[in-house]
């Protein structure tokens, strides 16, 4: 007889591999992060499509105090819900966010490596940054976060990154960098900062890197990691969306 973490986690991923919305989560599965983060990897292992890499979640200090979090979370990143910037995406009455972020491309050679990152380090590991757009939703008829926990347990809420042009990566005060993201149609115009992000983006960089090492995962291969919004989440409309981070360039997204 199968369990209910089994047979749980295998709507979640018949809903993510076909675009399906199902009924809530239980709460057991997604009040605390200790349990989502489970439940997470648990679905990730049904998933037999190749990973591009991997985001981090729940980045803002502001909602992690509020939400009593100590950390962010991550979870991987799908090769098939990774498009160029400029594409179209259809979003569902379960989309609920844009995001703005900055991205790195990490070399094969991190996975060889046995050394804890830190900020004076981790250069040697990156290859490339860029600016990046997240849109952010759940599988699951539901609305709203009172929990890292209902992020982290769908997919990390991922539903499509798309990225601008990579640039090689230099050393740049990545903590103070101005962002905006606006949609004309929608009349949305909103500035942020790089310093949003779990004190900076490669502090966040940093953290995902040690938790694959940590889970020991090896893709064997260059892998991007999405480092988290700049702007917060913005509530998703239709139209176009054009972001710009400071010194990385722009990068846009179709909603329809």
């Amino acid at each position: 007889m199968s369990t209910l973490i089994e047979r749980t986690s295998n709507k979640l991923v018949k809903a993510f591999l076909k675009n399906k919305i199902i009924a809530p989560l239980p709460r057991k599965f997604t009040k605390k992060l200790t349990e989502a983060n489970k439940f997470r990897i648990i679905c990730e292992s049904k998933v037999k499509k190749p990973i591009i890499g991997y985001k981090a979640g729940g980045t803002g200090i502001p909602v992690m105090k509020k939400l009593k979090e100590k950390e962010p979370f991550y979870a991987s990143v799908y090769k098939d819900n990774f498009l160029k910037s400029g594409k179209s995406v259809k979003i569902s009455k379960t989309t609920f966010g844009i995001e703005l972020e900055v991205c790195y491309l990490i070399k094969r050679s991190f996975f060889n490596s046995k050394v804890v990152v830190t900020m004076k380090n981790i250069s040697k590991f990156i290859s490339h940054m860029a600016p990046c757009i997240e849109i952010v939703g759940y599988r699951q008829r539901k609305k709203g976060i009172t929990s890292f926990g209902d992020l982290c347990s769908d997919f990390g809420a991922n539903v499509k990154f798309l990225i601008g042009q990579k640039k090689k990566y230099k050393k740049i005060n990545i903590g103070n960098l101005k962002t905006n993201i606006n949609n004309k149609k929608t009349k949305q115009n909103i500035n942020g900062n790089t310093n949003a992000v779990f004190v900076n983006p490669l502090n966040s960089l940093r953290f995902v890197l040690n938790k694959i090492r940590k889970d020991k995962i090896n893709l064997n291969k260059n892998f991007y990691v999405f480092t988290g919004s700049t702007v917060g989440v913005v509530p998703i409309g239709k139209g176009l969306y054009t972001g710009r981070i400071e010194k990385l360039g722009s990068v846009k997204a179709i909603i329809r």
